[in-house]
C-alpha cells in the first residue's frame, strides 16, 4: 500500500532494518533509510531507496528529512544491542538507545508524524515470573540494555497521551536467520548472535564456540531462548503499521514463536544442518543473561494478525548458513 507518503526506517542499513526495507518495498511502500553505518552497510540499502547517512538522534538532521519528505511513520531500529557491553558501558546505552530516541520522538511530534513503530526487546521483562512471557508481566530488566529500551516505551506511552502520535513497541525475542532469497543477512563479522557465531564456527570462520553458562535452571544447564526469523519479524512490523493505520490503539507486543531452545540444542541443530562437528567449549556465565525467555505471541496473532512463515529452527539455521556462505564468496 503506497499512501503517497514515506516510511522512515532508522538503522535501515543494519541487520533487521535491511530486511524491513525489503519488506516495505515488497508491500508497495516508499521507504527512506537513515543509518550512521556504525554497524550497518550501505550496500544493504537497495539502490532505489533514498539513503541518508547520519544519526537518528540528530534533531536537525532528522528534521531536515521530515521537512523535505512527507513521512507517515517512523520504524526505529537504530540502537546498541549487546547485553554485556551495556553492563560494562551503561552510559553509552542510555545515550544511544534512550537519549537519541527521545530526540527522534520529539522530531516525530514536531513534524506531525502520526505513527511510530519501535524496536523494543524481551529484555524489558528481566527474569520472567512465568512462561511463556505475556505482555502484562512485570517489567524488571536486569541489564542496562533492557532498561534503556523500557525507558523508551515509557516515553512513547506518555507522548501518545499528550500528542496525536500512535505507536507499537515490538518486544523481540532472539532474532536470527536471513532473507530466504539471499538479499540480506547478519553481516557484522563480530556479531554476538548465537546462530551467527555457530554458523561461522561451522564454516571455519571461528575456532569453535563458547557456551556461556551451563549452570542455569534448565534441562541442560544452558540458557533457553525463543528464536524468531528476521523475515517474520519484518512482517510483524508491516502488520503493526497496518494496525496503526486502521486506528489501532498504541500498544506493546511480543514477537516470538512461543517455543524455546537451549544454547546447546541450537548448536546441535547447526551441526546437523551444516554437517560439521566443530569445537564447543563450556564457559562461565556472562553478565545480564536471564535463564529462560520464551514469548507468548497471542497478542501478535490476534491484534496484529501476524502469521509466522519460517517457524522452524532448522529453516532459520539453514538461511543463516546460506548467508554466511555468501559472505565468504
Amino acid at each position: 500500500m503506497d499512501s503517497g507518503k514515506y516510511i522512515l526506517v532508522t538503522g535501515g542499513a543494519g541487520y533487521i532494518g535491511s530486511h524491513m526495507t525489503l519488506a516495505l518495498l515488497a508491500a508497495g511502500e516508499r521507504p527512506l533509510v537513515v543509518d550512521n553505518l556504525t554497524t550497518g552497510f550501505s550496500d544493504a540499502v537497495p539502490a532505489d531507496v533514498p539513503f541518508f547517512k547520519g544519526d537518528s538522534g540528530d534533531g536537525a538532521f532528522i528534521g531536515s528529512i521530515l521537512e523535505s519528505h512527507p513521512v507517515e511513520a517512523i520504524i526505529h531500529f537504530a540502537a546498541s544491542i549487546v547485553v554485556p557491553e551495556s553492563v560494562s558501558d551503561p552510559l553509552a546505552y542510555y545515550n544511544n538507545n534512550t537519549v537519541n530516541t527521545r530526540s527522534l520522538i520529539d522530531c516525530a511530534v514536531r513534524h506531525r508524524v502520526p505513527h511510530f513503530v519501535f524496536s523494543s526487546t524481551a529484555a524489558v521483562y528481566g527474569e520472567p515470573q512465568s512462561l511463556p512471557v505475556a505482555e502484562d508481566q512485570p517489567k524488571s530488566p536486569i541489564n542496562p540494555y533492557g532498561r534503556s529500551k523500557l525507558m523508551v516505551e515509557w516515553m512513547l506511552e506518555d507522548v501518545a497521551k499528550a500528542y496525536p502520535l500512535s505507536y507499537a513497541a515490538l518486544r523481540y525475542f532472539n532474532v536470527a536467520g536471513a532473507d530466504p532469497q539471499g538479499r540480506a543477512g547478519q553481516s557484522t563479522p563480530n556479531a554476538t548472535h548465537l546462530i551467527k557465531i555457530a554458523v561461522q564456527a561451522a564454516l571455519g570462520k571461528r575456532n569453535g564456540i563458547d557456551v556461556l553458562g551451563t549452570d542455569y535452571p534448565t534441562a541442560d544447564g544452558s540458557c533457553i531462548r525463543d528464536y524468531v526469523h528476521v523475515s517474520d519479524l519484518a512482517q510483524a512490523h508491516l502488520d503493526a503499521l497496518a494496525y496503526l493505520r486502521r486506528g489501532g490503539e498504541s500498544m506493546a507486543c511480543n514477537i516470538g514463536y512461543s517455543a524455546g531452545y537451549s544454547v546447546i540444542e541450537v548448536i546441535e541443530v547447526v551441526k546437523r544442518v551444516s554437517g560439521v562437528d566443530f569445537d564447543v567449549r563450556m564457559k562461565d556465565r556472562r553478565a545480564g543473561d536471564p535463564a529462560n525467555l520464551v514469548a507468548s505471541n497471542v497478542r501478535a496473532k490476534t491484534a496484529l494478525g501476524w502469521n509466522a512463515r519460517y517457524d522452524d529452527l532448522e529453516t532459520i539455521v539453514r538461511h543463516a548458513l546460506e548467508w554466511e556462505r555468501k559472505l565468504s564468496r
